[in-house]
């Protein structure tokens, strides 16, 4: 099964639920019979999602080009290689054939923290093949990224509840 026109969808805003969204779109893509190529840019380690997206190995991909840490400055020079290999990667993903669905997981935010100029983000948008949907997931999204997209989704928040300035959440991060 291919799509006859691919999207580009952005989930974006200062909710929950952007990377949950691309991973329920991801779960229905391959129960679809669709294969799935996932980028985390922000995120190393075994997740409760990487966790459960192994069971489906066979029609999802998930590799982490993030080095597991908060960037709070300026990124080191080794996040930014990290950065570089995960754009290489979605690259290459949408152009391979062997992916009908691409998500950036965090790509945002890795453009926001300077690990790659959100003009890179825009190269991938206007290269991305018509046949294959791009997901481009997190918070501060650029205005041109918005503007670029098909469907863009804001979360926001509207009711979230803090302990020790800690989100409480549904589900164990790790």
């Amino acid at each position: 099964m291919a799509f006859q026109k691919g999207y580009t969808q952005v989930y974006t805003g200062d909710g929950k639920g952007k990377t949950t969204a691309a991973l329920g779109l991801a779960l229905r893509a391959a129960g679809a019979g669709l294969k799935v190529y996932i980028a985390q840019f922000i995120k190393s380690g075994d997740y409760s999602e990487i966790k459960a997206l192994s069971r489906l190995a066979d029609r999802i991909t998930v590799e982490q080009f993030g080095l597991g840490r908060f960037i709070k400055a300026k990124p080191s020079p080794e996040d930014r290689a990290a950065a570089q290999k995960g754009l290489e990667a979605i690259r290459s993903a949408l152009n391979s054939g062997n992916y009908q669905v691409v998500i950036m997981e965090e790509g945002n935010v890795a453009a926001m923290c300077g690990l790659f100029p959100v003009d890179e983000i825009l190269a991938i948008m206007t290269q991305k093949p018509g046949d294959v949907e791009l997901v481009i997931t997190g918070r501060g999204a650029d205005a041109r990224v918005i503007d670029k997209a098909d469907l863009v989704t804001e979360m926001k928040a509207v009711k979230h509840y803090y302990q020790d300035g800690v989100a409480a959440r549904v589900g164990i991060e790790k």
